[in-house]
């Protein structure tokens, strides 16, 4: 199947590693144009130098943090200025830390808003004119399933996460009319470097090994396995191609069935 992605213009937040950069790569081996971004300089280099060497698309790392206006700003104008066009927009930034309600702080949920919420709120406020000059356009908010399943432990996640797939379907429902199509993604439990992480997290709490972590989440997915980021990366690009022109406004689950809610 041709997805209709040759030639088009993608930008990755958050694409040094794990989800963002299975995202990037995913589009790249399809032909798009890709800027990738993350706050770590090297990280971003070498993710752009591995992506370019498996599909040999053009590739345009850029250093920017998602929690500054004005890096967000310029993350937009210099794929802009380097490829004349953005056709699709994933959003994505780090998880929040892990913490229960009661020992969280204001400042802890100040900033869990300004890293999840706002930057996709941002990236879409700067993205948005050129797609609608364009009348053509992709954005796509990774999420979390946990706004269907609550995580434990994970308080800020839940809870913020869940304002970003309000945040999808409101610019789903007022931008549908631009041809510019919004859906969220809401990836399970997937073998990422955060999901190790919180592995390790829930192994301290827990005085038991890392592996008995893992089991215990395996053994509650219908496919008794975690994701490989690749599987989550495809069902982004396609939503992200000519493919996907009727699908606007839907959270969609890529957990494996461990989602017990039937909406």
């Amino acid at each position: 199947m041709d997805l209709g992605l040759n030639g088009k213009v993608a930008l990755i937040a958050g694409a040094s590693k794990g989800l963002g950069k299975a995202v990037a790569l995913g589009l790249a081996r399809e032909g798009a144009k890709v800027a990738i971004v993350a706050r770590d300089s090297m990280r971003i280099e070498n993710a752009a130098k591995e992506i370019r060497e498996q599909t040999g698309a053009s590739v345009l790392p850029l250093v920017a943090d998602v929690t500054v206006p004005s890096d967000v700003q310029r993350v937009v104008d210099e794929t802009v200025k380097q490829f004349g066009a953005l056709h699709i927009l994933v959003t994505n930034a780090g998880g929040p830390p892990p913490g229960a309600f009661i020992s969280l702080t204001d400042e802890q949920w100040q900033n869990a808003v300004n890293l999840t919420l706002m930057s996709a709120v941002r990236l879409s406020r700067a993205a948005i004119p050129l797609m609608q000059a364009q009348r053509w356009g992709r954005i796509i908010h990774i999420c979390s399933y946990s706004v269907k399943h609550p995580i434990e432990n994970l308080m800020l996640s839940n809870s913020i996460r869940a304002a970003v797939v309000g945040l999808s379907k409101t610019q789903a429902i007022e931008l549908g009319k631009d041809n510019i199509l919004v859906n969220s993604v809401l990836p399970g439990w997937t073998m990422t470097e955060r999901v190790e992480q919180l592995m390790q997290d829930r192994a301290k709490r827990a005085n038991t090994d890392v592996r008995a972590q893992y089991a215990a989440i395996e053994k509650e997915i219908p496919l008794g396995r975690m994701a490989k980021p690749e599987e989550f990366a495809s069902v982004v690009v396609f939503l992200a191609s000519e493919r996907a022109s009727y699908i606007n406004g839907v959270a969609l689950p890529v957990d494996g069935g461990a989602t017990r809610t039937a909406f």
